[in-house]
């Protein structure tokens, strides 16, 4: 809680990182990998990680960072558990919202859609391509469910290590999810808090856009 009332301001400052001009005619999909692509280019600390924000059957909403790890067919692919609140919740509701922060560009990148899960073949070939450790530590984790200590988690990878001698196979409970886009926000930072703000919208296959206000 902040006692004084001279403080509130201590972590303000204005933006400055440039402007987003117009943007008709453009694909709000190469717009994102574009401001991805300068954020890797930028350094910014977890270019790929995002907000995702899912919604429950009591409407109570929740928000975790996950990674994206591949853009298939115009819907972007992260990977989790299946048995994961997040998935129980796209479970009951497969609308969802991704969010995408760069600070030191001044830009975010919101985008709202509809997710549901990958191929088994595209969960497969991902789920094989990491580390062994990451591998057995999919099999190990009871994701979101209660852990009486943390020496249980381990105990369970030395178990699965040594069921698993060779190839680990990919656990049925453990796949990817793709999210098809209905609308991106893009936002600029900009001085006095006037920032450019710019929205695509699906309608029917085409992309509508518009100016909205800060």
């Amino acid at each position: 809680m902040i006692d004084n009332p001279q403080s509130r301001n201590i972590n303000r400052h204005d933006f400055d990182n440039g402007r987003l001009d117009e943007v008709d005619g453009v694909n709000p999909f190469e717009l994102a990998e574009l401001w991805m692509s300068e954020a890797v280019s930028n350094q910014e600390n977890e270019p790929n990680a995002f907000s995702l924000n899912t919604v429950n059957t009591d409407l109570q909403p929740s928000s975790r960072i996950v990674y994206l790890k591949d853009l298939i067919d115009s819907q972007y692919v992260f990977y989790t558990n299946y048995n994961s609140s997040k998935a129980k919740d796209i479970a009951d509701n497969s609308k969802v919202s991704m969010l995408f922060f760069y600070p030191g560009a001044s830009r975010q990148i919101r985008i709202d859609g509809v997710c549901s899960k990958v191929s088994e073949e595209i969960s497969d070939s991902y789920f094989n391509s990491r580390p062994r450790k990451s591998q057995l530590g999919a099999w190990a984790s009871n994701q979101s469910e209660e852990l009486d200590e943390y020496e249980t988690l381990e105990q369970r990878v030395l178990e699965f290590d040594e069921k698993f001698t060779s190839k680990v196979p990919r656990p049925d409970f453990w796949g990817g999810y793709q999210i098809k886009p209905t609308r991106f926000e893009f936002w600029q930072g900009r001085p006095s808090r006037l920032h450019d703000r710019f929205v695509f919208e699906s309608e029917k296959g085409i992309w509508k856009t518009f100016r909205i206000n800060p």
